[in-house]
């Protein structure tokens, strides 16, 4: 059985890099010099589903790529959760939050990202135009492409605010597009994970049990997320419900030790590794067996952890070097090797009961969310937070959420920007911080193809 496995991903594979390898930069793409999109590739189940599997195949074989370790790291380090050792200059800038549009890495960020939009369009123009899918697979594909551009725009709208909104691979229209206010962006981001809500599969059937292609409770908890950011605490509270009450597929390991493994109970979607002789980049850059080469985790998030707190003791690790102590993120334990056992995690069920929480609480459900929050402290053996009045509680579950998600895809960097907090707080933490550091530099490479973007405040 895994012999047969091995070769349907090697199959997959080929597919994805001949779908994928078409792609280049999204907002300046050339016109179309073949047909394979429209006619070769979704000409049947298989090679359609390979095409959309050559989406997670292409970001998981490129190191340093969105949901592969991109977002941990930028968003960490423009945060408070990391220290720079790399000696990279662009990798430095964003530790210091002094971004300039030449960034490497910012570019990156937004050439993937979109990237990975444009591929996702071609899916969903390719299923559009196709007679000889299944129903089934046709709908699931569907789903599948439009949760898939939804989580890549909710990203980019929290890096860079406006934006274009392309959701075509039309050339033409593609470098004409002016930025959308963010408020426009995140509709598309609900209307998408909406379509996707109503097609994809309940359960991981179509992926053979395996946690690594979003059904609709992944499109169901990027929802949550959505309304959460959005301030709709109403249907915050009602989509990350639907997700916590689905316990025949999602349950809180006792063990943290179990969180971040392939397939884990927890799990809502990951993505799994590709590269041979890796498990996750995650597990790669972080773990530190010497002194640090790229980050170290800060001081000051290894003091936020309560006393008896497993998180600290299961999710972090250290290592001496040159008479001194860096400590580095241990959710991933395996820095290189086979067998794979661990897959990166983008959604789980951890975050929806802090959803859950921060959205009863705002509704004055107090002890609501009294209940989710302690859900999530108890699974780390702590006892029942002392938070009983509205602020307070906020207070509490902000706080949980940054010794429950740190380094996991910037979720820190992003709360910090959405509730308000991030100039009171990193004014302190980082030198020449000034407000307009919330938004990354639209990239100079973009500024330059398109006349219709302008630069963000400040830069």
């Amino acid at each position: 059985m895994k012999f047969k496995k091995r070769i349907l991903v090697k199959q997959l594979l080929v597919i994805g890099i001949i779908f994928c390898g078409s792609c280049q930069k999204f907002v300046d793409i050339p016109a179309p010099k073949t047909s394979l999109v429209s006619t070769n590739v979704f000409t049947n189940d298989q090679s359609a589903v390979a095409a959309m599997t050559g989406i997670y195949i292409n970001m998981m074989g490129k190191y340093g790529s969105l949901l592969n370790q991109q977002l941990s790291l930028m968003g960490g380090l423009s945060a408070d959760e990391f220290v720079d050792y790399s000696g990279n200059a662009d990798q430095l800038q964003c530790f210091q939050n002094a971004l300039t549009p030449g960034n490497s890495l910012v570019s990156g960020l937004w050439q993937n990202t979109y990237n990975y939009i444009y591929q996702a369009n071609a899916v969903l123009e390719g299923l559009k135009n196709s007679t000889g899918l299944s129903p089934a697979t046709k709908s699931e594909l569907e789903g599948e492409a439009k949760f898939f551009r939804a989580i890549c725009y909710f990203y980019l709208v929290n890096f860079f605010g406006h934006i274009p909104l392309a959701t075509t691979t039309n050339y033409q229209v593609n470098t004409a597009l002016s930025a959308l206010s963010a408020t426009k962006i995140f509709q598309q981001v609900i209307d998408d994970c909406l379509d996707a809500q109503k097609i994809l599969p309940s359960d991981y059937s179509f992926s053979n049990g395996e946690r690594v292609r979003p059904n609709r409770f992944a499109a169901t908890a990027l929802l949550a997320r959505a309304y959460l950011f959005l301030k709709d605490w109403k249907n915050a509270e009602i989509e990350s419900g639907s997700v916590i009450e689905a316990t025949d597929l999602y349950s809180l390991p006792a063990d943290l030790n179990q969180v971040f493994l392939a397939n884990s109970s927890e799990a809502i979607w990951q993505l799994q590794p590709v590269q041979p002789g890796l498990n996750t980049f995650e597990g790669y850059t972080f773990i530190l067996t010497g002194f640090p080469t790229s980050v170290a985790l800060s001081d000051s998030l290894i003091r936020e952890f309560e006393p008896n707190d497993t998180r600290r003791t299961s999710w972090i690790d250290s290592v001496e070097a040159g008479g001194s102590v860096y400590y580095f993120p241990f959710k991933y334990k395996v820095q290189s090797g086979s067998p794979v056992t661990e897959y990166s995690v983008a959604l789980r069920l951890a975050e929806q009961y802090l959803i859950r929480a921060e959205a009863r609480a705002w509704r004055n459900n107090l002890s609501g969310a009294a209940e989710d929050l302690n859900m999530i402290r108890n699974r780390a053996g702590l006892g029942n937070s002392p938070a009983l009045d509205q602020y307070s509680l906020l207070s509490a579950i902000a706080q949980e959420r940054r010794v429950e998600l740190f380094t996991e895809n910037g979720t820190r960097w992003l709360d910090l920007i959405r509730t308000g907090k991030a100039t009171q707080v990193l004014n302190t933490a980082k030198n020449n911080w000034t407000a307009d550091d919330t938004l990354y530099p639209i990239p100079l490479s973009e500024l330059q193809k398109n006349i219709h973007l302008k630069q963000n405040p400040g830069y």
